[in-house]
Formats: structure tokens, sequence, C-alpha cells
């Protein structure tokens, strides 16, 4: 690919410690385009850490890549899923059908999944909903114009099994957890090896980029609450390597947490000061910041990072609300922020 940032994307099964093997994917986008599934050997069978995009590319790079490593898809006998996004979901579902593996996901992705498989869903309806209760209807409207007709919820399966709480997991030659991290999605997992030190993070820690907490199909009443309370809770944790589902592994998720808060604390207060200046909703408030580390105008992001950008600061400005800094009213539907 040329740029080493783009490095950690090069397909093959790379060994990050002793039975743990990242495995890149491919995903059909610009923005994120790979993400990392994680085979842990586990006996004389393999436990995969998410699963990938059921693309038939992402298909063929890990049946590549399981070969280095002596191994093929039907020796996969569980997928531990982060959360219920498509690019570590859908995957694990596919070969569960051919193959037989179990598939285990967060309890509270069950909200989500409830969504995903009625036959009344329709792609973006959170998002098209909280768009006009915070004064976001030109991005609204252009969303609608670009959305296809029509239900897509046939790809959509329930797990396995949920797992509902911080749990030890029954692996036969290595001890692993199960610790819930609502905030990117109300039903997000880490799995811990504590022994060996590494914490597969899914996307609540992420390398290179701040995970977003706009994207849920279920969303609870402050994603951004949730979200900074579970990397408090990983924090608190002894450190470990960072195994994240974007980017490169790294020595330490405390390095990259004491990031991420710093992060969220200057936004809030960015975004207390547009507010101050005189935003009343999220979209006037997100049009008054600036966006990536570039630092870019709201008008210059597409559309899809336009939405992005409106409920990413709708989620700060209602923690602003929960800490008693601005005050919020519903008006006509849209909520305003003094």
């Amino acid at each position: 690919m040329g740029d080493s940032r783009y490095e950690w994307m090069e397909p093959g099964a790379f060994e990050v410690a002793p039975g743990v093997h990242r495995i890149p994917l491919p995903l059909p986008n610009d923005g994120l385009r790979a993400v990392n599934v994680y085979a842990i050997a586990d006996g004389d069978s393999l436990t995969l850490v998410d699963g990938g995009w059921a693309l038939e590319e992402s298909r063929e790079q890990l049946v590549a890549a399981l070969a280095q490593i002596g191994a093929g898809p039907g020796d996969i006998t569980r997928f531990l899923v982060t959360h219920a996004h498509r690019d570590h979901y859908t995957q694990a579902l596919a070969l569960r059908r051919e193959y037989g593996s179990e598939v285990l996901l967060g309890e509270e992705e069950r909200h989500t999944l409830d969504r995903l498989m009625s036959p009344e869903h329709r792609s973006m309806d959170s998002q098209l909903e909280l768009l006009a209760e915070h004064g976001a209807k030109p991005v609204r409207d252009t969303l609608l114009s670009l959305r296809e007709d029509g239900p897509r919820n046939h790809i959509w399966e329930k797990p396995d099994a949920w797992i509902n709480a911080a749990s030890d997991l029954g692996l036969t030659d290595r001890s692993l957890r199960a610790l819930p991290t609502p905030g990117h999605t109300r039903g997000h997992l880490v799995f811990l090896e504590e022994q060996a030190g590494l914490m597969f993070a899914g996307d609540h820690v992420l390398p290179h980029i701040t995970p977003s907490i706009g994207f849920e199909q279920a969303p609870t009443a402050s994603p951004l609450r949730d979200y900074l309370a579970s990397l408090r809770l990983v924090r608190g944790l002894p450190d470990m390597r960072l195994l994240p589902a974007h980017g490169p592994v790294t020595d330490s998720v405390h390095d990259r947490v004491d990031e991420l808060l710093a992060h969220h604390d200057a936004r809030l207060t960015a975004t207390a000061a547009v507010v101050a200046a005189g935003a009343s909703t999220a979209y006037e408030a997100a049009r008054a910041l600036t966006w990536t580390r570039r630092e870019r105008a709201f008008d210059d992001l597409d559309v899809f990072n336009q939405m992005m950008a409106v409920l990413e600061t709708a989620a700060h400005l209602d923690v602003l609300v929960l800490q008693d800094e601005l005050g919020a009213q519903r008006v006509e539907g849209v909520v305003h922020y003094s």
C-alpha cells in the first residue's frame, strides 16, 4: 500500500502473542479499510475474536490467512464477537451456517438485533430520527434521498449464546474473560487474557481514531456517558497490550485510554463554548466545531460524516446537561441547549 499507516492492513496471519494471530480482513469502503480478527489457538481448534464482514474477498483472505497457520474455517469452533456491527458480526454468521461454529455476543446487543431483524426496519432509521430531533433537517433530507428502498434484514441472525455480564469463557488451554464495555454500542464487549496481558478491544479502544458513539440502532439515553464510564473501567485494570479491531497492535491500553479521555474532555469544553457563543441545537453546534485531526469544516464533510458529526455533538451536549453545565428544552420537536 506504500504508506506505513496502512501496513497493518496487509493480508496474512501475524502472530501477536503465543498462539494468537492477527488477521486483517478487507472492508468495502474508503474509511475503515480493514478489520482485524484474532485467531486464538485452543487445543486442536480455533476461537476467533470477531468475524469480519460477509464479503467474498474477506472470506478468501481469511481462508488464506488460516492456511498460513495450518488451519481452515472448519477448525473455528467459536466466534467471540465484540459487537453486532456488520464488519464484526456478519461473516461469523455466514461461517456458522456452513460449518456450525458457535457465535457468542453481548446480551445488550439484543436490542440492536431486534431492530435489525424486524420486517419494518430500514437503514439508519434511528439516526434519521435523531437528526430530526437535533435540528439537522438538511442532513436528514439528503440521507433520505440516498437511502435504498425496502428492508434489508436478511443477513441478521441471533447468536447461539448471549454474554450478559463479566464472565469467564470456557476455553480448553487458556483463560479468557468477557467484560461489557458499553458506549460504541450498548452491548460492546472486550475480551481479556489477563495472564498473557492481552486485551482484545474491538472498537472500544482504537490506536489511531476516536471510536464513534453515534451509529447505534437502539441507542441508550447517553451513549457518551456510557462510553466514558467504560474507558475508566478498563483504565482501572492492569495495563495490557492493545489488540484493536482497526489499527496496529500497541503495547499499552492505558496510554491510549488516557488520550481518548483527554480528547473527550477537550471536546466537551469546545462544545460548551460554541453554545455559549450562540449555537442552540446540536446541528448548529456541529457546524461551529471543526472535525477530524485536520480540523475540517462541517460543510467539507460528506453527508455520512455530517450525520456522525451531528450525533457526536448531540452526545457531548447531553453529557454537559447531565453535568449541569447546560440546560435543554424541546421546542416543536427539536432539542435546544442553553
